[in-house]
This record gives C-alpha cells, sequence and structure tokens, in this order.
C-alpha cells in the first residue's frame, strides 16, 4: 500500500507537564477524508498544530507528504494547505487582491499570481464579488475565500479545523460540497469538526478523542455497528413533560438524555420498545411521538463520553440536535 499522506505515530503532546494528546495514531491516504471528532479541550486542534508544524510533539513521530514535521518542517508546509476555526484573511483587500498576495507570498511571479487567483475565483464562485473588500463579505463567502486561498499552492494535504462553524445550512452545504471535490481530486483531508452530521457526510474514517486520547476509530458505519442498539426517540409536549419522562424511564432502567427538544432512550432489542411505553404509562406520561432509530454518530458519540467519564452536561451537548 501506498504510505498515507497524514500520518502520526504515538504522538504525545505536554504543556506545563499536563497531557494534551497521549499516543495518538492517524494515517489519512490521499483522496480520503478523515474527521477528528471531540468535545473541546479534546485535543482536536492540538494534533493539527503539530501537523502544520505550528508546535513540535513532546514524543512520538508525525509526517506529511513524507517528510518529518519537525526536522523537515519547511518541506511539510510547502505541500499542505491550512483553513483554521476563523478565516485568515486581509478584511481591507479585495477578494481577487487577498488571492494573489498569498500566491505571491508562496512564491508565484505577478502573472502567475493573477492567473491562480482567477481560477480559483471561478471554480469556489467568488467571480460577482471578487473585487469587493472582504470586510463585505458574508460568512459563508469569507470561507470558500479562506479555503480557496489555502489551495493557492496545490497542497498534497489539507487541514481543515472547523471550516463550518458559525455557518448557516446553506453554507455548510456548499463547503462541504467544496471538501468532498479536494478529496475526489486526490488530496489528503483531516478536518475537525464538532458537528456529527458532517462526519457522517465527509469522513472515510473518523477518530474519536477524548482527553487527549483516542476513544475510538474506524469508518462511520463500523462505530455505529460496534455501538449495535436501536434508540427510541420521544416527543413531548412540554418541557416539564420531558423531564418526568427522563426521571421516569432512568428509575426503570434505561438511560434516556435530552436531544434538542426530544428524548432519547437507547435500547439493545426491538421488544424493549414495549417496555419504554409500559413505563412511561405506569405514570400517565403519554409522548406525542415515538420513533425507532438506527444507532447514529451522535448515540456513538454519547456512549464514548460517558465511556469516558465526561461531566453530564458535555454528554447531554453531544446529543442529536
Amino acid at each position: 500500500m501506498d504510505r498515507p499522506v497524514i500520518e502520526s505515530a504515538a504522538v504525545t503532546r505536554e504543556f506545563g507537564g499536563k497531557a494534551a494528546l497521549s499516543g495518538v495514531d492517524i494515517a489519512v491516504p490521499a483522496g480520503t477524508v478523515h474527521c477528528l471528532l471531540g468535545h473541546n479541550g479534546a485535543g482536536k486542534t492540538t494534533l493539527v498544530d503539530i501537523l502544520t508544524t505550528l508546535i513540535p510533539p513532546t514524543s512520538g513521530t508525525a509526517r506529511v507528504a513524507g517528510y518529518d514535521v519537525v526536522a523537515q518542517g519547511h518541506e511539510v508546509r510547502r505541500r499542505i494547505g491550512v483553513a483554521g476555526q476563523f478565516s485568515c484573511v486581509d478584511m481591507q483587500l479585495s477578494g481577487i487582491g487577498n488571492l494573489v498576495l498569498v500566491a505571491r507570498l508562496l512564491g508565484a511571479g505577478r502573472r502567475a499570481a493573477r492567473e491562480r487567483a482567477q481560477r480559483l475565483t471561478a471554480e469556489f464562485g467568488l467571480e460577482e464579488v471578487a473585487s469587493r473588500p472582504a470586510a463585505e463579505y458574508s460568512g459563508g463567502t469569507l470561507r470558500r475565500l479562506d479555503l480557496a486561498a489555502c489551495l493557492l499552492g496545490k497542497p498534497q494535504a489539507v487541514f481543515l479545523d472547523e471550516p463550518t462553524t458559525g455557518l448557516d445550512p446553506v453554507g455548510r452545504t456548499a463547503l462541504w460540497n467544496l471538501v468532498e471535490r479536494l478529496a475526489a481530486e486526490g488530496c489528503a483531508v483531516l478536518l475537525t469538526t464538532q458537528y456529527l452530521e458532517e462526519a457522517d457526510r465527509l469522513a472515510d474514517r473518523v477518530t474519536v478523542l477524548s482527553g487527549g486520547e483516542i476513544a475510538a476509530e474506524g469508518t462511520s458505519a463500523e462505530l455505529k455497528a460496534d455501538l449495535g442498539r436501536l434508540s427510541v426517540t420521544l416527543r413531548f409536549a412540554s418541557q416539564e413533560q420531558a423531564d418526568s419522562a427522563r426521571s421516569v424511564l432512568g428509575d426503570a432502567g434505561f438511560a434516556p438524555y435530552r436531544a434538542g427538544s426530544g428524548t432519547v432512550v437507547p435500547i439493545e432489542a426491538p421488544r424493549l420498545v414495549a417496555g419504554v411505553v409500559r413505563a412511561l404509562d405506569a405514570f400517565g406520561i403519554e409522548p406525542e411521538g415515538i420513533s425507532v432509530d438506527e444507532p447514529t454518530l451522535d448515540d456513538v458519540f454519547v456512549a464514548l463520553t460517558r465511556r469516558t467519564s465526561l461531566e453530564p452536561e458535555e454528554a447531554v451537548a453531544w446529543g442529536p440536535s
């Protein structure tokens, strides 16, 4: 097999004697999208910072495009594109001005820089706003400009750190399409996210980080299969009714959790649906709606976060939304 474009082996990083990462291994081949999932502080951005040469690992090794991120950082930087959580553009320059500037910084001549900028402006649907200052762009348009800028050097590996944070659904979908295109064109993409739907759609493989360690790794389908259970989703007329239902179901031996305006109850077999309904009926609690669903990445997350002893409110936050 070809060597992965992005890889880490037993990577550890400590800050002030406290481990932010502990023995993390990942491998991202060309033409694939690998998602890092985890709660805030799980170590996602720290790993990206190591792989993009911003900080060295305390121990372990990491390589991008075959080059060591510490010993050969200059070679790594020539072969990667990076888009962080916030757009890194000059807000006073126009869109095309930003792209020309980055291309020039990467070593392109004036003519070549202008040609590359114009090509990417067209590819990313920025032609109508290309001459306007970036300060006038919407959040979604800024993201597209930022992503276009990180591709000016024709990178082999692209790192996207929560790139859709703050985008509306239309902007998020547009960016997802761009990520899928990058992979189809042969890039290795490492993407951090807190959106489970995002990972489910984009990822060829998923690594779940918790407390700086790998809690699980595999395809989305594999992670769901490992959980191996169904869930009952209940909807109630009021939040008070939903709170009462969770209390009753907890006393009955189930493990319900809040999911947006609903309540999710993991079950091991379809026959247990009747047990959920009977437990509620015994206390006169009647849901407005009920559905039975296959496991999702949301369920995997809740199970993993509970397993790794997160605070209860964090576990709730990772439920389906």
